[in-house]
């Protein structure tokens, strides 16, 4: 029997299958019903993706899309099992601002529906400040206190800065400890994804459309990868403290699977980078579209 994969233990075959298995994991920390604000918002979240959020366009970006909040979303949860089996569970209210941040850490790519220029992609340089926006814009929609709201934003900020994690941040301690699950987990997220190098064209054109320097051509995605991949390993060793190996703990506890599944996953889609590197002579695009493996 072949060993387990990140893409077997749990096949997310839908946003809703994810929801049920952070709900599952949720309640072993939990009270049952202290999910209920986060299925809600996940409710919503799909809504404001899919184009059924009032004042909002459908999303229309690839790569950041709901498939890869939804990814994020699980990142997370499983990142905060790991966490509680190993140093003690963060206070419910916590773990659910939390999940709450995953679900809209990417929401500033949406455009609002007037906006009818181009596609969110245009707003890639800016999209956490308009992420965090649209959480203060619509708190009343999503159901979210004043104190929620604050708390989130900061969590949404961390995705990109990290200043969160700074003591004079002004965040409690329990904010700057839970704060690096999510900047992790949206890392770990997104390349450890099975059609991640499916999904690399995809993010070239976002960029394009952002005018972000460095990818003039389609295959300049392909380049810069190997480089992201450098420093992602450093943010998640120097801003986020490790904590997406986390994860390890998580999956031997649940699945009797001790090792590092994002880890394995995300070499994985390197390790294929690198073999279309260094074989110029094929059709790149062609070996992004893979079949097994």
């Amino acid at each position: 029997m072949n060993e387990p994969q990140l893409s077997v233990i749990l096949p997310a075959t839908s946003p809703q299958v994810v929801l049920n298995e952070a709900q599952r994991i949720f309640a072993f920390h939990y009270p049952a019903d202290a999910f209920a604000p986060v299925s809600r918002l996940f409710g919503l979240a799909a809504d404001l993706f899919e184009g059924r959020f009032p004042g909002y366009r459908r999303c229309n970006t690839e790569y950041h899309n709901l498939a890869h909040t939804v990814d994020t979303f699980l990142a997370v949860i499983r990142i905060v099992d790991g966490f509680n089996l190993t140093e003690g569970s963060f206070d419910a209210t916590t773990a659910v601002r939390l999940l709450s941040a995953a679900l809209f850490h990417d929401s500033g790519y949406i455009q609002k529906d007037w906006d009818t220029l181009g596609t969110g992609a245009k707003y890639t340089r800016e999209h956490v400040t308009r992420s965090k926006e649209f959480i203060v814009e619509n708190a009343a929609a999503l159901g979210l206190s004043r104190e929620d709201v604050s708390v989130i934003s900061r969590y949404v900020d961390s995705t990109e800065t990290a200043p969160i994690l700074k003591r004079d941040s002004g965040a409690s301690l329990a904010e700057r400890t839970a704060a690096p699950l999510l900047g992790a987990a949206d890392l770990v997220a997104q390349m450890s994804d099975r059609v991640y190098l499916e999904k690399l064209l995809f993010l070239y054109y976002e960029f394009r459309e952002a005018e972000i320097d460095g990818y003039g051509t389609e295959y300049d995605v392909i380049r810069h990868t190997l480089e992201f991949y450098d420093v992602v390993n450093s943010r998640l060793e120097k801003d986020y403290g490790g904590v997406h190996l986390y994860t390890r703990r998580h999956f031997n506890e649940r699945f009797d699977v001790d090792r590092d599944l994002y880890g394995e996953a995300i070499e994985s889609n390197m390790e294929y980078v690198r073999a279309i590197m260094d074989d110029p002579k094929s059709n790149f695009r062609a070996k992004l579209k893979r079949t097994t493996g």
